[in-house]
């Protein structure tokens, strides 16, 4: 029965997230507590891409300013809610290239630029492509890849297997690579 309390707990978090969501949705006053939950998470993953941390700071603001707009439209769809903040990140991070690519026209960074840009772009694109994975499947990818969990931590938190999770992980992987080769054929 031991199995079964961290199925029980994974499940807990997750109901709490989707009523915190709906919560904020109803009361945008509520939405400072999945900006607390999320910040450090969002904050991260931009600086990691972009040169300098004012930028860094400007798109997280901006990202959750974004989120907060759109948080009526959000639809639960049991995927955990930095997935969403982190597509968005990954988008702003996009946008922002595209403008000050304009902007600037110094032809020693232009390379860089463009490979950076299309490493953004692919990111973007996987995020939307993990987005319409199979449920079991999405999740496993977001906590592996995106939380950075181990098999064994999402094993233990989903109630199943080890080897279940390499399992559902190597059919996401196989999914999106499928996915990606019809995307760039």
């Amino acid at each position: 029965m031991a199995r079964g309390q961290p199925r029980s707990e994974a499940r807990e978090e997750i109901f709490a997230e989707q009523l915190l969501i709906e919560a904020a949705q109803r009361d945008p006053r509520r939405f400072a507590e999945l900006y607390e939950q999320n910040f450090d998470r969002v904050y991260a993953f931009i600086s990691r891409r972009v040169r300098n941390r004012e930028e860094a700071e400007d798109l997280t603001s901006e990202v959750f300013h974004q989120a907060l707009a759109n948080l009526p439209r959000f639809e639960w769809r049991g995927v955990p809610f930095v997935a969403w903040l982190l597509r968005m990140a990954a988008n702003a991070i996009v946008d922002r290239w595209h403008s000050t690519s304009k902007e600037q026209v110094d032809p020693r960074h232009d390379a860089e630029d463009k490979a950076a840009l299309a490493e953004v772009e692919q990111r973007a694109s996987l995020f939307q492509l993990v987005e319409s994975l199979p449920p079991d499947q999405r999740l496993v990818i977001i906590q592996r890849f995106v939380e950075q969990r181990s098999t064994r931590e999402i094993a233990a938190e989903l109630g199943r297997s080890e080897g279940a999770i390499k399992q559902l992980q190597f059919r996401a992987i196989e999914n999106l690579r499928a996915r990606l080769g019809g995307a760039h054929a």
